[in-house]
């Protein structure tokens, strides 16, 4: 892999939900780019793990186990990482959790207030209580929101209106904040080719008795380029909306889909 350019110099970024696929990417791309990490998540061993890949890339990185649904637990994120670093440059919002893939009308209502408060409060919370810190840097805000935005499946309905109410979050935000001098902006992958999906794919073909690779090429077929984007590329693309190079962009949603969904 080629040396990647320190668009991120210098900056300190808050990333919350740090698992598998996205996640990580965001964190390694994040100090590739020559950025120090602040790492929110509940589970200690993923934490570790995340900080090691960023301190290999000769960044510094602080975990702070949290429970983003948390309201004392997110302030003790705030303290830690001001603490620590002595300021913050983007909090990534990264963290979620999926409903029940059912229509609207057969889904579980406490299940989907269990994910809207992970997918929907949670951003709130984090974003409302990093804003002053936010203000001083003239910051930024990142929603990983999903094109799940751009989807009519019946299944998707649930995880739809969760990122929906992400979305209209992030707008209000960018409204409300921008005086301040603080972005928000939203980040909406389509499939990314990554361990789940990979995993996903392979039981959708055992089903139907074809190979992944058959999965992968229908779903591919979609989009303008005939393949779907690698977590790299997403966490490229989102955090390209950190950069300074992104200085004068706040209040859109960009999609990184590979083509599959064009946006006006």
């Amino acid at each position: 892999m080629t040396d990647s350019p320190q668009l991120l110099a210098g900056k300190v970024i808050v990333l919350s939900g740090v698992g598998p696929g996205l996640g990580r990417s965001l964190g390694e791309e994040a100090a590739r780019l020559g950025a120090d990490l602040v790492l929110a998540s509940r589970t200690q061993k993923r934490l570790d793990k995340m900080a090691e890949v960023v301190r290999s890339h000769g960044r510094r990185a602080l975990v702070v186990p949290t429970d983003i649904n948390d309201e004392e637990g997110c302030q003790r994120l705030v303290d830690a990482a001001l603490a620590e670093f002595g300021r913050v440059d983007c909090l990534v919002n990264n963290a979620f959790a999926i409903p029940p893939m059912e229509p609207l009308t057969t889904i579980k209502h406490d299940a989907l207030r269990a994910s809207l408060e992970t997918n929907a409060f949670a951003p709130l919370r984090l974003s409302t209580l990093f804003a002053d810190a936010l203000e001083a840097s003239k910051g930024s805000i990142i929603m990983v929101n999903s094109a799940v935005l751009r989807q009519s499946q019946l299944e998707f309905a649930g995880y739809k209106l969760t990122k929906g109410t992400l979305v209209h979050i992030a707008s209000s935000l960018a409204s409300e904040l921008g005086p301040r001098g603080i972005r928000v902006n939203s980040v909406a992958p389509s499939w990314i080719y990554e361990d789940v999906n990979k995993a996903y794919f392979a039981w959708m073909a055992e089903e139907r008795g074809v190979t992944p690779d058959v999965v992968y090429d229908e779903i591919a077929d979609r989009t303008d380029l005939k393949r779907l984007a690698t977590p790299e590329e997403v966490a490229q693309a989102t955090l390209f909306l950190a950069s300074d190079l992104a200085s004068a962009v706040s209040g859109i949603t960009l999609d990184v889909s590979c083509g599959e969904f064009h946006g006006y």
